[in-house]
């Protein structure tokens, strides 16, 4: 098996490998992956370097089948200064995750640049953690996790990296390598377990106020994440997400909470 997340088939048609398996079935792929593939196609898709991908929503519409898929991106509102993107990725004829993305224009403002979250210590010297004691899944076993000291279920300050490159044989930017890992802050802050509750998320939303430095197969995501579960099934899970540099922005994944059946 390669050591990518995807085959490019040309014509927007891309294969899954096993290293896209998610950690709730092994018929479905894990959401990282496929975030960081259609930012990949977003980015690449009428390239416009004058404006900055800055904010990334996905909406997860069902199961994202392990199967040969479809995506399709369009420019929905075109700008000198401000462009709104959309692309969609199907399988078998169903549309499994629409994301739309805002890109600005870039400006300099470092003189007036300011009020970053706190520092998180970096992943050296670390503790690993073993995901597999928690999570099962193709994905989850091809990262390595850093969890620093105090972490817990509900609030957890990690580092994780992967040596899996998003796509077999193309150079993707650093920004869809990073975004390729955020969805995994659910999976770090779990309160509940997953032996015994379902929680995944149905969208994931990124901002992000500069673009990340990723470089692939050594770079790092680092989380500072909380997830709260609320009364009625309904949870959410929030993160603030650093490269090595400092923080970057923030995600936010609501979440849908069901006891497992016995």
């Amino acid at each position: 098996m390669t050591n990518a997340y995807y085959l490019d088939l040309g014509d927007g048609r891309y294969r899954p490998t096993g290293h896209t398996q998610g950690a709730w079935r092994d018929d479905e792929q894990h959401m990282a992956p496929v975030s960081g593939l259609l930012a990949h196609v977003i980015e690449t898709h009428a390239p416009r370097p004058d404006l900055q991908l800055c904010r990334l929503t996905y909406e997860i519409l069902g199961v994202i089948g392990a199967a040969e898929f479809q995506t399709e991106v369009r420019v929905i509102r075109p700008g000198r200064t401000i462009e709104l993107v959309e692309a969609t990725l199907t399988v078998g004829g169903r549309t499994a995750v629409r994301a739309t993305a805002w890109r600005l224009a870039v400006s300099d403002t470092a003189d007036v640049a300011g009020g970053e979250p706190d520092p998180l210590p970096g992943p050296d010297g670390i503790p690993e953690w073993d995901a597999a004691t928690r999570w099962n899944g193709g994905f989850i076993d091809g990262l390595e996790f850093r969890v620093l000291p105090g972490s817990e279920p509900g609030r957890a300050r990690a580092w994780l990296h992967t040596g899996t490159a998003l796509v077999d044989g193309v150079e993707v930017s650093q920004l869809a390598g990073f975004i390729g890992l955020l969805d995994t802050a659910n999976g770090i802050a779990g309160r509940l377990p997953p032996t015994e509750w379902l929680y995944p998320n149905t969208d994931l939303s990124i901002h992000l106020f500069r673009t990340p430095r990723f470089t692939a197969g050594d770079g790092w995501v680092g989380f500072d994440a909380q997830a709260v579960t609320g009364a009625t099934g309904i949870g959410l899970t929030t993160a603030t997400v650093y490269d090595l540099d400092g923080p970057v922005g923030r995600t936010e994944q609501i979440l849908t909470v069901r006891r497992l059946a016995r």
